[in-house]
């Protein structure tokens, strides 16, 4: 398949705002793939390189944008051309790679028309914004291949990513789906929760429910097969040589075959509260003397859901149950509290667990989960039976930009752009900026991490690959002509930066609207 190609559906995509159109485009574009392309064509789209981060930043891209280097006048490039392009450009290192690296840069958009140069220099930057994002490139592969997206999605789940299980589904059809099963060693997507206003509502949401606590740490999935161990954060990232009290907590299970769900956390040695998460989430990223840094801050694993044991999975099996196999593995102190409710409707039952989301809160931890008792673990959706409760409104929302300081904040990157994802999957929609919140510590950081990801910069302020997510809290909204959503962030301020978490997991212009 020529880039073209894929360019032409890429602008197309954008260009409609209908769900169905949009899967309509790449139900057609798949069908025209060969099951080997469709991976590319689904990362290519979704603004991904199967290579990761290349080394090209915007000082080599602004030499090769349009029209500084003249396109070619036919589209001659294959997908299969620009993927081992850009594994040769991932490839270059050592004294005077930059100067190569522009070279190649240079090279490849010399051989593309102005519309594939577009797509190329978007993709180099992070810059695809067109909605054709996992969910809706799904429904297009499961539109291409008939088979049912639910079976898709599921397939899609267990798996962990959608290209393998496009490549499959579109070779082989349905049949396919079954070789797609929960297994040791594999990790796969979180469940996710949606938000509830008050412990209370939650609960009469769901019905007979367990209130747990929701700790403030880093999401990991915990996997063992005999002595072999991997531990995953939700972004399915391995971490496990970062860890090794974790690896040593779960070789203490009296099991040698399991899959856990949990946070890990750590106490302030002083007053025994829980460790602020920057520092957790410092430990986590530090590859450097992994000893040294478990001594200084020791991580402590505490779960609350199991997916797999002694060789049975168990996501389709109810909470209660999941509980009842968590309590046989696992001892108190490794477990996450929880109070059940068993008859909601009884205000003792309501009383009790506005009284235990209060001493959640005194204990130093961030809010609850309300969790029906009879549902299944979901992998990889936000499911209307987890329900999040916090004590202010919180919305996860990702850096577009951010402003260069002034006074005591010279040298940094201060006021941040704030976006949240559009409800149809099409980019991020800026719905305010702050600079409140930030510590001198996380001014150092952001400012780094900032820099890491940007792409333009005319002198006050640097735009940035769409890829921080940072946790705001605010007041509430308020209508704006200035911004796209028509909406604004009351007295928004920065309550901590989520390296963990990925930009496709912010939240959305709905959930705002709906929070607010």
């Amino acid at each position: 398949m020529l880039l073209a190609r894929v360019a032409e559906v890429s602008r197309a995509v954008a260009a409609v705002p209908a769900r169905s159109r949009k899967i309509a485009l790449l139900a057609e574009l798949f069908a025209e793939a060969t099951p080997e392309e469709s991976p590319l064509v689904i990362a290519y789209l979704s603004g991904r390189l199967p290579q990761g981060r290349i080394g090209v930043g915007w000082s080599t891209l602004k030499e090769v944008v349009p029209p500084a280097v003249p396109p070619a006048a036919a589209p001659a490039l294959t997908l299969a051309g620009v993927d081992a392009a850009m594994d040769e450009l991932a490839a270059v290192a050592g004294p005077g790679s930059q100067a190569e690296r522009t070279r190649r840069v240079r090279e490849l958009c010399a051989a593309a028309t102005t519309e594939e140069q577009e797509l190329l220099v978007r993709l180099l930057s992070g810059e695809v914004r067109q909605g054709a994002l996992d969910a809706v490139a799904l429904e297009g592969v499961a539109k291409a291949a008939a088979v049912p997206a639910t079976e898709l999605r599921r397939a899609v789940m267990l798996e962990g990513a959608l290209p393998p299980v496009a490549r499959a589904v579109l070779a082989d059809g349905r049949a396919a789906l079954d070789r797609f099963t929960l297994r040791v060693g594999r990790p796969v997507q979180p469940m996710l929760a949606h938000t509830a206003a008050s412990v209370v509502e939650a609960v009469e949401a769901l019905g007979p429910c367990v209130v747990e606590e929701k700790l403030d740490g880093i999401r990991v999935q915990v996997h063992r097969e005999g002595e072999d161990v991997w531990v995953h954060t939700r972004s399915l990232d391995d971490v496990t040589a970062r860890l090794p009290e974790v690896v040593a907590a779960a070789r203490e299970v009296p099991s040698e075959s399991f899959i856990l769900d949990g946070e890990l956390i750590a106490l302030d040695p002083g007053s025994g509260r829980p460790a602020a998460f920057q520092f957790i989430a410092g430990r986590v990223g530090s590859r450097a003397d992994v000893l040294g840094a478990q001594a200084a801050l020791p991580l402590i694993p505490v779960f609350f859901d199991v997916l797999a044991a002694d060789g049975e999975a168990l996501v389709d099996r109810p909470g209660r149950e999941r509980n009842a196999v968590l309590v046989r593995l696992l001892p108190e102190e490794r477990r996450v509290r929880r109070l059940e409710i068993t008859a909601p409707e009884d205000p003792a039952g309501r009383e009790a667990a506005e009284r235990f989301f209060a001493d959640t809160l005194a204990r130093g931890h961030e809010g609850v989960l309300v969790k029906a008792l009879d549902a299944p673990y979901v992998a990889g959706r936000r499911g209307r039976t987890w329900l999040k409760v916090k004590p202010v409104h919180t919305v996860d929302l990702v850096v577009l930009a951010a402003e260069r300081g002034s006074g005591r904040r010279t040298g940094y990157l201060s006021n941040l752009h704030l976006g949240a994802r559009a409800a149809d999957g099409g980019g991020f929609v800026m719905v305010g900026k702050t600079f409140k919140g930030l510590t001198d510590a996380m001014l150092r950081w952001q400012t780094d991490r900032l820099a890491e990801l940007a792409v333009e910069d005319d002198g006050s302020t640097v735009r940035v690959r769409p890829e921080l997510v940072v946790e705001i809290a605010y007041d509430g909204l308020q209508r704006s002509t200035r911004y796209p959503a028509g909406i604004t962030l009351r007295f928004a301020r920065v309550l901590r930066h989520r390296p963990d978490k990925p930009a496709a997991e912010a939240d959305t212009v709905d959930t705002l609207l709906g929070e607010g």
